[in-house]
Order: C-alpha cells, then sequence, then structure tokens
C-alpha cells in the first residue's frame, strides 16, 4: 500500500512538470481562492460553490465532489443504468487540506479487470481539484469514491447513483 502510494505522488509529480503536447489534453488550470473556472480540455469547471453555502455534512460534501468530478470529466463518464456486470470498480479515499486541496489520494481497492482505470481515476479527481474548504467539517478530512466502469471504460461514480432517488 505504502508503494503504491509512493509511486502514485511520483507519477504525480512527472505530469505535473511536463507541458501539456497540445490543447486536446489541456492539464486543468485551477484559480486561486476558488473565485474562478478551471479549464479542461476545452470544457469549463465552474468553481468550488460559494464559501458561504458550505456543505452541511460529509455526506452532502461528498455529492458535490462528485458532481465537481463528474463535471470536469465529460467524457470519460456515461449515464443512464449500470451494466452487469461492471467492467471494473477502484475505490479511491481522497485526503484533503483545508481549503479543499488534494492532499493524497489512496487505494482502497485496486480492480483485476481494466487495471488502467485506477490511474483513469486517479486523474479523474485531480482533474476536478480543488474541492469545497473542508475547514467546518469533521476530522479526518476525506471522502471515498468508487469509479463504476462500463466496458467502454466510461465511468459513473457510486455517490451519484445512490444519490438519484
Amino acid at each position: 500500500m505504502r508503494c503504491i502510494k509512493t509511486l502514485t505522488c511520483a507519477c504525480a509529480a512527472l505530469l505535473a512538470a511536463c507541458e501539456s503536447p497540445g490543447p486536446s489534453s489541456t492539464p486543468a488550470t485551477v484559480a486561486g481562492a476558488g473565485t474562478q473556472s478551471a479549464r479542461v480540455a476545452g470544457a469549463t469547471i465552474p468553481p468550488p460553490p460559494n464559501p458561504s453555502v458550505r456543505a452541511r455534512d460529509w455526506t452532502e460534501y461528498k455529492i458535490r465532489a462528485a458532481r465537481r468530478i463528474q463535471l470536469a470529466n465529460p467524457a470519460e463518464t456515461f449515464s443512464g443504468p449500470l451494466p452487469d456486470p461492471l467492467q471494473s470498480i477502484p475505490v479511491l479515499q481522497v485526503h484533503l487540506n483545508r481549503d479543499g486541496s488534494v492532499r493524497d489520494i489512496s487505494v482502497l481497492r485496486t480492480p483485476r479487470q481494466s487495471p488502467e482505470t485506477l490511474q483513469m481515476a486517479i486523474r479523474a479527481i485531480q482533474r476536478a481539484a480543488p474541492f469545497e474548504p473542508v475547514a467546518h467539517l469533521p476530522r479526518p478530512w476525506q471522502f471515498n469514491e468508487t469509479f463504476l466502469y462500463n466496458e467502454d471504460l466510461k465511468f459513473q461514480l457510486r455517490s451519484l447513483v445512490e444519490a438519484v432517488p
């Protein structure tokens, strides 16, 4: 587990040091203090909601974070019913700093089938960051997200699937 964290951090550092080869793979550029929008591959991701309208609890926070992940990754998501069986189900734990920036991402479940979806899920979270500030919520400042991949390697997030009545 420690090796995976180290590799993930090393990969993230290497990716951050690389320049973007062109407009089709533009990485997220995140605005300061959550006042401007971020851009991902030509799509605009809204800034985190107004800090005066804070999530009341971790359940609400997790749903807001899942919506942000989905908005930041429109080409990697699908809608409609979940297939049976799912192609891959990576589960990640996102550790946050008080300002909503991602401190660390831990792997809780590595998929045996289509293992490349693990890195795809990590990148999806990184593209959506930063999230809303969490200083008002109880510690630990973290949430889990389950990525549900279909055979086309497009995902839905379990938090949003479960939130739909």
